[in-house]
């Protein structure tokens, strides 16, 4: 199957083919035409399937169809694309904007931890399109400068994080304030029942897609474990890096504190690293992408829910210095790597705390993951596990009150009053 065979208009297909592309991905084949026929949809897709293309495209030319004759200039947006993060929206307007070059739409993103001037200034001068967080949106909403009276298309990106993210409320605020005639979207990786609840309140007679085994790894991801003291993790580490000399590791903990004070480490240690976790300003959490892009950075340390939208081609190697307290997360953890027919290597460092969370990921997997032992860091039977404390999220927190001032964390809303400035550690050892 090729795009030109999915009914798309000759100004999108110029768009795709700039890109290189001919052959629609597997949530591309089964979406783009139930999109394009106006049902509502339901689609099981991970990050790196392709799934942001699978709504973007039919959109873009639903909208610009019935943008014909009609007056370019929109007061009211036409199409609300939801994300849990920043730099999901910045990904997903980014591909607003590629495969929309040919069409006359606009569209903006809205999204915290920067200023509200220009998002002001591109909704009174009018989009088609707002790719926005939850937060954020609200703010707008509350000072009148965003109308969702004239949505004719809403997705939910990601819904599944943005509910254990806390999100829900803000997302059933904004649902509330749409026209109950409408085209709806509802992507995420996982279907819980909250989410499942949703989709019943949300969708009308929707087209269920699944593109591949709900919770399956990436085929092209090696995986293994390492068992090791939790004191002796963080030296583990800087000796893997070493030994194997990987250039771009992507490493996972569990808290803002425990990534920043792994980066610290591992700058102290000679090794390029950047922290990136919800306390990191917009533009901290972007230069710090970027680098770990273009290589100025060895090793990337986040937090799952600051991960989230990353998405770097080729991507060789994911580490678990902290195996995540949901199963489901390891598996969307491990899928930043093996992608685009690369093949990927995921590392988790596993202490004794942590040996209940192996068993409940490989059962999850419904396979072992193989083991390996580093020599000279064999793990001592004597150290008894500790209770694993649970990083505090949204998700568990009763939301505040929005009229005071919140210190919302950098997946969406406003920044936090005590983020820090940016940590990025260079030293000599890799270049």
């Amino acid at each position: 199957m090729h795009f030109t065979d999915l009914g798309l208009a000759a100004e999108i297909l110029r768009a795709i083919a700039e890109q290189g592309y001919d052959t629609p991905t597997p949530i591309q084949a089964q979406a783009i035409p139930v999109v394009l026929e106006g049902r509502d949809l339901m689609a099981a897709a991970q990050t790196g399937t392709g799934k942001t293309a699978g709504f973007t495209l039919p959109i873009l030319q639903l909208l610009s169809t019935r943008n014909a004759g009609l007056s370019l200039k929109r007061f009211k947006p036409r199409c609300l694309v939801l994300v849990p993060t920043r730099e999901l929206a910045v990904q997903v307007h980014d591909s607003v904007r590629t495969y929309g070059r040919h069409v006359r739409l606009k569209s903006t993103a809205i999204y915290g931890g920067v200023g509200m001037g220009a998002q002001l200034s591109a909704l009174k001068s009018g989009v088609d399109i707002i790719v926005a967080t939850p937060g954020r949106l609200l703010d707008h909403i509350e000072q009148r400068s965003a109308d969702l009276s004239g949505i004719e298309i809403l997705v939910l990106d990601e819904a599944d994080r943005m509910l254990d993210m806390g999100f829900i409320r803000d997302i059933r605020r904004i649902i509330a304030l749409l026209p109950k005639k409408k085209q709806s979207l509802l992507f995420s990786a996982t279907f819980s029942d909250e989410i499942r609840g949703l989709a019943n309140g949300l969708l009308t007679d929707p087209v269920s897609v699944e593109v591949a085994r709900r919770n399956a790894p990436a085929e092209l991801v090696s995986q293994s474990v390492y068992h090791v003291d939790r004191d002796r993790k963080r030296d583990l580490l800087i000796q893997l890096i070493d030994d194997h000399g990987w250039h771009q590791v992507l490493v996972f903990t569990r808290t803002k504190h425990g990534a920043d004070a792994l980066s610290d480490r591992l700058g102290k240690a000679g090794i390029r690293s950047a922290a990136l976790h919800g306390n990191k300003s917009q533009n901290q959490r972007q230069r710090a992408l970027d680098d770990f892009k273009r290589l100025k950075l060895n090793v990337l340390v986040a937090t799952d829910i600051a991960a989230r939208g990353i998405d770097i081609d080729e991507l060789p190697h994911v580490v678990n210095y902290e195996l995540p307290n949901v199963p489901e997360d390891y598996v969307h953890r491990i899928g930043r790597t093996g992608r685009a027919g690369s093949r990927g290597q995921a590392v988790s460092l596993v202490c004794v705390d942590e040996h209940k969370l192996l068993r409940d990921i490989e059962h999850l997997l419904k396979r072992d993951i193989e083991k390996k032992v580093q020599p000279g860091f064999e793990p001592d039977p004597s150290i008894k596990p500790q209770p694993i404390q649970k990083p505090r999220t949204g998700a568990r927190q009763a939301p505040p009150s929005r009229s005071a001032p919140r210190n919302k964390p950098a997946h969406g809303g406003r920044p936090s009053a005590h983020a820090k400035p940016a940590s990025h550690h260079t030293g000599q050892r890799h270049r």
